[in-house]
């Protein structure tokens, strides 16, 4: 498999810096995805899911105007239905795979976020915006008579809560990204100009922390919440075995009684012996 830097993809472009992946939509006008699109992004999860140099992934645009606007309108126009029911159903298991992915992603969102591109956005475990009034957020699928269909019923509401996710989908009303922000749809708001380097400082941030239990830590919480409570402690108590032990919690433990910054990452990567 190539490493994530190496990748050649149409509608992406790639980058490494500190260990952290940054991949970035390039299909202008309006970053509005196609089956194509998908598969590569699909391509760029599974990258990401292999490739231990890379602790943390920012997803982001290349456009100075659109994060995206979700699925291309002219293919669902021209496409045959079975075949868009089947682009929709690989966004889902794309969303998905992002989240069962043990890699923290952040979307950095610089632009209008609609549809399907708030969706995709979804699917990361932070999303971090501009503070323009000029971006249009929202999920405008119903003004096309459909429903937000790349998981969209099920994401947004878990994390705005069901009334507000419910008057979203079907009024396909837009919201500033600081509505946004205020009904907890971003993590995070900034003026544009600093968006790109606050993403960067958290990710760099996250990038020196223990990878494994960063990565156990999302796992526990997105699948333990789809389970009852005491199923969700025993697979807590199973991920936490695996990291006793382990090599950064011996750097953690001994860092700390040595009073010293432990050094995660150069003992995940194989750099230093943990404990020296």
């Amino acid at each position: 498999m190539d490493s994530f830097e190496d990748l050649d993809l149409e509608n992406f472009t790639t980058t490494v810096e500190d260990n952290v992946g940054i991949f970035r939509i390039d299909r202008p006008p309006a970053n509005a995805h196609n089956i194509d699109v998908l598969l590569q992004l699909q391509t760029l999860i599974e990258t990401v899911r292999f490739d231990d140099e890379v602790r943390v992934a920012v997803f982001g645009s290349e456009s100075d105007t659109f994060f995206s606007t979700g699925f291309d309108i002219k293919v669902l126009r021209d496409e045959d239905p079975e075949q868009v029911g089947k682009a929709s159903q690989t966004s889902k298991e794309i969303i998905m795979k992002m989240r069962s992915t043990d890699t923290i992603f952040v979307a950095m969102i610089n632009g209008h976020v609609m549809g399907g591109g708030l969706e995709l956005a979804l699917g990361c475990d932070f999303r971090f915006i501009g503070d323009d009034d000029s971006y249009n957020v929202g999920m405008p699928e119903i003004n096309l008579g459909l429903i937000a269909g790349e998981a969209g019923t099920q994401l947004l509401p878990r994390y705005v809560g069901r009334q507000k996710a419910l008057w979203l989908t079907v009024t396909g009303d837009t919201l500033t990204p600081r509505e946004g922000y205020d009904i907890d749809l971003f993590d995070q708001i900034y003026p544009p100009a600093d968006l790109e380097d606050e993403t960067m400082a958290f990710a760099r941030r996250l990038a020196e922390l223990p990878n494994k239990g960063i990565g156990f830590n999302k796992l526990a919480i997105y699948e333990g919440m789809e389970m009852s409570l005491w199923d969700g402690l025993s697979h807590e108590r199973e991920l936490q075995n695996q990291l006793l032990g382990s090599p950064s919690a011996i750097e953690g433990t001994n860092a700390f009684l040595d009073k010293r910054e432990p050094d995660f990452k150069a003992v995940e990567l194989g750099e230093k012996e943990p404990g020296a």
